[in-house]
Parts: structure tokens; C-alpha cells; sequence
């Protein structure tokens, strides 16, 4: 009676190979779920980045006008397709290029794109708006 139930005992042992197989299918549906919304996370935190940076740079915009009397037109450096001016320039984040878009004496915009995100996506803020925005000033 005892050998019986010992061979008994040994057989249920372990996993057949089914339930391995069956276990191994949720896995890989699970991760099918995930991976894609992981790297959409990155896609956000490249686009915050770029936000945050044209928000400072707008900053430093505005604080240098203080110094022309609102007069953006007249912040040294500062001119329309070029480069945001050196002293004025609050730093960025490794991929975000800023670009002085358009200014005039009593607006400015500022253009912005990072390069893990594609030059297809632009985003802008002015004077007038802003707030970053894929909506051209």
C-alpha cells in the first residue's frame, strides 16, 4: 500500500508540460500589453523635456525684455531663424533645439524640436500664448 501511494505521489510532482506552456502564453500576452506602453512613456518624458525647456527659454526671453523696457525686438542677439541669443540662453536639455521663430516689438515666438522625437513635431510659445504648443504663433 505504501509503494502505491509513493508512486502515486511521484507522478504529481512538477508541471506538465501543458500548464508550463499555458503559463508561458499569458506571459508573452502580458508583455505584447506592456512593452508598447512603456515606450510611449519615453516618447512623454522627451516631449516634458521639451516643453519645460521652451517654457524657461520664454522665461529668459521675458526677463531680458525687462531690460529694453518690453522691447523684444531690441534684446540683444535676438533675431528672427536664429539661434536663441548666449546670454539669454537658460541651457537645454540634450536633443531640444530652440530656435527664435519670429520678433517684433511687442511679441516673440519660439520654436522647438528634439531630435528622439522627429522634426515632424514642433512646439511654440509666444509672448501672447504662453503655454507650449504644437499651434504655430
Amino acid at each position: 500500500m505504501n509503494i502505491r501511494l509513493r508512486q502515486m505521489r511521484d507522478r504529481e510532482d512538477g508541471f506538465t508540460l501543458i500548464e508550463l506552456l499555458v503559463v508561458m502564453i499569458i506571459i508573452g500576452i502580458l508583455a505584447a500589453i506592456a512593452i508598447p506602453t512603456f515606450l510611449n512613456q519615453r516618447q512623454n518624458g522627451y516631449r516634458a523635456a521639451l516643453k519645460s525647456d521652451l517654457k524657461n527659454a520664454a522665461t529668459a526671453v521675458e526677463s531680458a525684455a525687462v531690460d529694453t523696457n518690453g522691447n523684444y525686438s531690441s534684446i540683444t542677439g535676438m533675431a528672427a531663424n536664429a539661434a536663441l541669443p548666449a546670454a539669454i540662453d537658460p541651457g537645454v536639455t540634450t536633443g531640444n533645439t530652440l530656435t527664435v521663430k519670429t520678433v517684433a516689438a511687442a511679441d516673440f515666438c519660439l520654436s522647438a524640436t528634439n531630435s528622439n522625437l522627429g522634426t515632424t513635431e514642433v512646439w511654440y510659445i509666444s509672448h501672447a500664448s504662453s503655454v507650449p504648443s504644437t499651434t504655430a504663433c
